[in-house]
């Protein structure tokens, strides 16, 4: 289990993480989620003992990282998948940190082919791509067979069979009864992968709450409509509560009305339907809906790109602007 309470690390006056408290619970899947700038990786980082909190404590299994006895066997995490010394090859790697935590030489064999990296052991790691690279990173952080495993983005850089490999990975490992925390920025992998959400933003927890909960307490559910008579339903159905959004022709979302009582005012008005279907908000868009004010750096205006043209950079014209979210 991972205990943070009351976290707080500035950087002169600038507040990373402010006053965070959360728990990781074991047996589950947790996602640790927020825009770029919110304090996910210097959370992670503090958690890790690798940077000194201002305030506040994190501990894993109820001590600091620094009073564990044996840190490897208790807590594994991908911080940096770069962070190898691209000399050795993936196999010494893992064999010098086996070394010197007396892990057998026999681990560093299973965890090879755990991540799939048997075919490359022997290459220098300073050649591995970026997915080749996490995969070596995971295998460091599941080295010692730990209670506790923190992931920070370990998708990136993965092809597709690579993102369900991780994600079924990540899945076994909570169901043995494992804490698992990790950070991602891809919404739909951590619809599929995690069970439970910490949303942060500005350094400040937003959210800890179930990935439904969190998804039904942020988007509103709607209504898909299609019918021949659109226009004969809206009138039906328009009022003070109801909010009609246009998808295409004679189809429109509804939000206000369930599904059953959109199809008693279609039937009392004699109105024929095609569809009628809830559509669930994606944790994309719950995500942004709740975060959205949190955003430290945003674009305030699309670029206009016409036909033949080039990427607009920021400096380049007078049709993009950034600049920091109100």
């Amino acid at each position: 289990m991972i205990e943070v309470v009351g976290l707080t690390k500035r950087y002169g006056e600038k507040t990373a993480v402010d006053s965070l408290s959360f728990t990781v619970q074991p047996g589950m899947v947790t996602g640790f989620l927020g825009p770029n700038g919110a304090g996910k990786s210097t959370t992670m980082r503090m958690i890790m003992g690798l940077d000194r909190p201002t305030a506040g404590t994190a501990t894993i299994n109820g001590r600091p990282y620094a009073d564990l006895r044996a840190p490897l066997r208790e807590v594994g995490a991908l911080l940096e998948a770069r962070a190898v010394h691209s000399g050795r090859s993936a196999y010494d790697h893992l064999l010098a940190l086996a070394a010197t935590t007396g892990i057998p030489r026999s681990r560093v064999d299973e965890v090879i082919d755990i991540v799939g990296l048997h075919e490359v052991a022997r290459k220098r790691a300073g050649g591995f791509s970026l997915g080749m690279g996490q995969r070596l990173g995971i295998a460091s952080a599941l080295l010692g067979d730990p209670r506790t495993v923190i992931l920070d983005e370990p998708v990136n850089g993965l092809d597709p069979e690579g993102i369900l490999w991780i994600r079924n990975l990540m899945q076994s490992l909570a169901a043995e009864g494992r804490t698992v925390f990790v950070s991602s920025h891809l919404m739909s992998e951590m619809a599929l992968t995690a069970e439970h959400l910490i949303v942060v933003g500005r350094g400040r927890l937003i959210a800890d709450l179930s990935v439904a909960d969190f998804i039904a307490r942020t988007a509103l559910t709607s209504v898909r409509v299609r019918s021949p008579q659109a226009t004969a339903l809206h009138e039906a159905l328009i009022g003070p509560e109801t909010t009609i959004t246009s998808i295409d022709r004679g189809v429109f979302d509804v939000v206000g009305l369930s599904a059953e009582e959109i199809g008693d005012r279609a039937a009392a008005a004699g109105i024929t339907l095609h569809e009628l279907s809830y559509q669930h908000p994606s944790l994309e868009e719950a995500f942004m809906e709740m975060t959205r004010d949190s955003v430290e750096y945003q674009a305030i205006s699309t670029p206009h790109l016409p036909d033949g043209a080039g990427l607009v950079r920021p400096g380049d014209g007078d049709n993009f602007q950034a600049g920091k979210a109100a």
